[in-house]
């Protein structure tokens, strides 16, 4: 169907973002194995405490797609909110990110890694090419965006 609409006034197909926001606390230790203490301390700073420290962390997910014709709708956002309770607040809400969670048993635990982390489980529910963006607010002053690539 082209974009336009045809002679018979039917609609053209419209493409469609749904951003759903959610906030999860977790503590972290910025520390990478494969460097000296030493250069953990120049690279990380303070957030290479032993202890950790931590974040109220705000993840936006975006999903991308054709507006359904018949439900109005990119996806249910009802569905989209069970997808997000399963990939983060299960697994990352009030937990120590390089403890609790495998995957960053041998992956820095940045804000970088943890938008990687979402999105690869994120893209593992959702339908095929739907997943457009995964934003993570660190801080008010610190946001990480990823698209996947």
């Amino acid at each position: 169907m082209s974009r336009q609409a045809d002679s018979r006034n039917e609609v053209a197909e419209r493409i469609g973002y749904i951003t759903r926001v959610q906030s999860f606390s977790a503590c972290h230790r910025l520390h990478s194995p494969t460097l000296s203490d030493e250069v953990n301390k120049r690279i990380f700073g303070k957030c290479n405490n032993p202890n950790g420290h931590g974040h109220n962390y705000k993840v936006e997910v975006t999903v991308r797609g054709k507006i359904d014709r018949h439900t109005g709708m990119v996806m249910n956002i009802t569905d989209l909110k069970q997808h997000i309770e399963e990939v983060i607040m299960i697994p990352l809400d009030h937990k120590n990110l390089d403890k609790d969670v495998p995957y960053f048993a041998n992956v820095v635990s940045t804000t970088e890694n943890v938008a990687v982390y979402i999105w690869d489980n994120m893209v593992k529910q959702l339908p095929a090419n739907l997943l457009y963006e995964v934003k993570i607010h660190e801080t008010d002053k610190n946001i990480v965006v990823y698209r996947g690539q």
